[in-house]
């Protein structure tokens, strides 16, 4: 798939940089501040967590990255059935979480069992833009090659959206919600979005 000008597919050598990115866009995010409230745990694991997500992505999907590195996306291409790497990938985040933290496993239940893996679909698994850059329109020039592709190829995608603001982006481009909201015990809310392709 070609890529838009100034957008460039990440390599392993890009790993360092891009974890620091995520981790950086991800401080304020609900659902990483629900999965590791106390602070101190927080600080310790938000990186290494984002981190198999980002793995996860280099290895069976791929990260598109604005050139200058500000901003991020990992995809996963599902043709149906569950994410590649799954049980490896759960196991490393209960390892970071440690052992008297269940959230992380929480929310791959509760996100799993609405997710629709019986159908072929790009999955946008996370994007990341720097704080700094937030609102400049760096999400829609990642998320829309990808779109244009699955337009083309007649797949659907689907994402999770962790705030209200990045579903008013979502809907922009095309999702709609699929269902009910995911609703963490005590947190906030997931919204499952999914996207038919375009003729």
């Amino acid at each position: 798939m070609g890529l838009s000008a100034g957008i460039r597919q990440a390599t392993a050598g890009d790993r360092a940089a891009l974890g620091r990115l995520l981790e950086e866009a991800f401080v304020d995010d609900p659902v990483s501040r629900w999965i590791f409230p106390d602070p101190a745990d927080f600080s310790r694991a938000l990186g290494p967590f984002l981190g198999v997500f980002l793995d996860v992505a280099l290895s069976a999907g791929r990260v598109d990255v604005v050139e200058g590195g500000a901003a991020a996306a990992l995809w996963l291409d599902l043709p149906g059935g569950g994410p590649p790497g799954a049980a490896e990938a759960v196991a490393r985040m209960r390892r970071i979480a440690g052992p008297d933290n269940d959230r992380p496993e929480q929310v791959g239940r509760l996100a799993g069992a609405v997710h629709p893996y019986d159908r072929a679909h790009a999955y946008l698994l996370l994007i990341a833009v720097t704080p700094q850059r937030q609102g400049q329109g760096l999400g829609t020039a990642l998320i829309a090659p990808v779109l244009r592709r699955c337009d083309r190829d007649g797949v659907p995608a689907y994402l999770e959206a962790s705030s209200a603001r990045s579903c008013r982006l979502y809907e922009r481009l095309g999702f709609a919600f699929a269902g009910d909201p995911v609703r963490l015990p005590d947190g906030p809310p997931m919204w499952p979005m999914w996207r038919e392709p375009r003729a």
